[in-house]
């Protein structure tokens, strides 16, 4: 959920440009994609009917998005990738830390009026941000309850192919193959393929609501560093490290309250149909 929000926040925390800095995370994003697709297809956890749907227009946004970062100078684009990334970084702890995920609509239909909306924004905040497919659709869809956990991250994983190579063609055309370090995007593209089969078989196990909380807490702390360097604020030194003792508190705070949410619903496994009397309960996390 978060490949791209935190390959671009690091890239950027050593001085890469923005439009460089998305155009290398995207094009390594069209290897980790495909792996990471064909795990969660391997694994069940794809819905083709919603890779569909959001990924053509979420491809048209992502497209849009590149041009657009593209055309900004440096000196600006930095710090309004940062705010992209901020943004998303706190609407995802808040998001997985506070709220639960409904249950109680699972297995209704997904509009495609709500599909098509999502996927265009969605895929215009991922290329001008370096990042934000996973965290603007997989919470969206979570929270209309119409679909396990697991399957949302796979279709929304699967869809983000498409994506990447409408943001990587974006970019080809707005800054050029010659702004580009083809050895990072090998290096991102490397431990992508290593890591994207061991988190499809790790989504069917580790609780969304503790992960959420943990990579939002690091988008937050991050960005807020390069916001707090930048020339549009210039924090001084106890400013900044007062901040980050401040996001870190909050951020382990965060999880910890996760950690105890998931462990507290573990305790409440409310029956299914066909559960007979005097069997135990079907859990449902």
């Amino acid at each position: 959920m978060a490949y791209g929000v935190t390959s671009t926040t690091l890239l950027l925390a050593i001085n890469t440009s923005a439009a460089s800095a998305s155009a290398t995370v995207h094009l390594a994003e069209i290897g980790t994609t495909l792996v990471s697709g064909a795990a969660h297809w391997r694994f069940g956890n794809v819905d083709w009917t919603v890779v569909r749907r959001v990924g053509v227009p979420g491809a048209l946004g992502a497209f849009a998005g590149a041009t657009f970062l593209s055309s900004l100078s440096t000196a600006t684009a930095a710090p309004i990738m940062s705010l992209i990334l901020l943004t998303l970084g706190v609407y995802v702890l808040v998001r997985f830390t506070v709220s639960g995920l409904p249950r109680d609509r699972v297995g209704l239909p997904l509009r495609k009026r709500f599909l098509g909306p999502l996927g265009l924004v969605a895929g215009f905040v991922d290329a001008t941000g370096g990042g934000g497919w996973g965290p603007v659709g997989t919470p969206a869809i979570l929270a209309s309850g119409r679909m396990e956990p697991r399957r949302v991250i796979g279709s929304i994983d699967t869809s983000e192919f498409l994506v990447a190579i409408a943001a990587s063609a974006g970019f080809l055309v707005g800054i050029g193959s010659e702004n580009i370090n083809f050895g990072w995007v090998g290096a991102l593209l490397l431990g992508g393929m290593i890591a994207a089969p061991i988190a499809a078989w790790l989504v069917r196990m580790v609780p969304p609501r503790v992960l959420g909380s943990a990579v939002g807490g690091v988008i937050i702390l991050t960005n807020v560093r390069t916001l707090l360097l930048s020339d549009w604020i210039d924090a001084s030194a106890g400013i900044r490290y007062a901040s980050y003792l401040v996001i870190v508190a909050a951020w382990a705070a965060a999880v910890a309250w996760s950690v105890r949410q998931h462990l507290a619903d573990r305790t409440v496994e409310p029956v299914v149909a066909g559960d007979g009397p005097g069997e135990p309960a079907t859990a449902t996390n």
